[in-house]
């Protein structure tokens, strides 16, 4: 079956990515790595080219990789740069763009994120809510017109969170239940599962069929369990396979998915249908 990684970045992006060595980001994404449970803690090295990048995907039996933009104090990476990298191989590389309306504003904001989808054509624009310079949940006022232009424009709404977020406190799932009730028809993506309120991510999943669940690399952390066992039920159609490359190795994540113990159902759903649907990439025509 094809495998769609729906959290996937070269790491010759950004030195957030690890791209320079001996440099303090380099050292965070070994702590990463290692604190995830990657067995290889410097495969990022690997992805400092977009051949690389590539043969990592190939190695790992991956097909299509979404590479999901930040934009963010400290992780700038422009939808320019990132269409740039999607160039390379348009149908493997799947680019999904970042607005910061806390930086731009909100009128240049949905300006961007029009752009960023009708003219440079990406799949989905991404929301760092919590890690923006003035952090906020997912129901922010503030992110409203960018759900409201997603939605509009037929795209999916990425929305990044975890344990990672400066304040933790802005770590809300529920935040995206409201969200989902007041934008119906739009894809909502939470990228990291809300991880560790794993309970309340799969309840905001069970009460809206709009919002997918990517965990990555958090599938496998203490407590991930319940995003399968939920996956292997009324989930099923709302589970996002994703690596988290450079912060997982591509590899090892595609073989732990596969041990997760989802059915046969439920896993080719995760690793590719419902990216397939959700992004609209064509793949089971091809099957066919």
């Amino acid at each position: 079956m094809p495998v769609v990684d729906m959290r996937s970045r070269p790491t010759f992006l950004h030195k957030f990515f690890g791209a320079e060595p001996d440099t303090p980001e380099f050292g965070i994404a070994r702590w990463l790595n290692a604190r995830v449970g990657s067995r290889e803690v410097e495969h990022f090295t690997r992805g400092a080219t977009i051949e690389g990048f590539c043969a990592e995907m190939d190695g790992a039996g991956i097909d299509v990789a979404v590479m999901v933009a930040r934009s963010v104090p400290g992780v700038r990476i422009s939808n320019d740069a990132l269409v740039q990298a999607a160039g390379h191989n348009p149908k493997r590389l799947i680019g999904i763009a970042s607005v910061d309306p806390v930086k731009l504003g909100r009128k240049a904001a949905v300006a961007e994120a029009k752009r960023a989808v009708t003219e440079l054509g990406f799949k989905g624009i991404n929301l760092d809510a919590g890690f923006y310079r003035e952090g906020m949940r997912a129901d922010d006022e503030r992110l409203m017109p960018l759900y409201e232009l997603c939605e509009k424009l037929a795209v999916p709404a990425f929305v990044m969170s975890g344990p990672t977020t400066p304040d933790l406190r802005l770590n809300d799932p529920l935040a995206v239940d409201r969200v989902a009730k007041t934008f119906p028809k739009l894809p909502i993506v939470c990228c990291h599962g809300f991880y560790p309120h794993v309970a309340e991510t799969v309840t905001v999943a069970f009460r809206n069929e709009n919002v997918f669940v990517s965990s990555d690399m958090y599938t496998f952390a203490p407590g991930g369990g319940l995003y399968v066992e939920a996956a292997n039920g009324f989930m099923k159609d709302q589970f996002l396979f994703g690596s988290s490359f450079p912060f997982r190795p591509m590899r090892q994540g595609v073989e732990d998915f596969r041990a997760l113990g989802l059915s046969e159902e439920a896993l080719d759903a995760a690793l590719w249908r419902n990216a397939d649907r959700l992004l609209n990439l064509g793949l089971a025509e091809a099957q066919s």
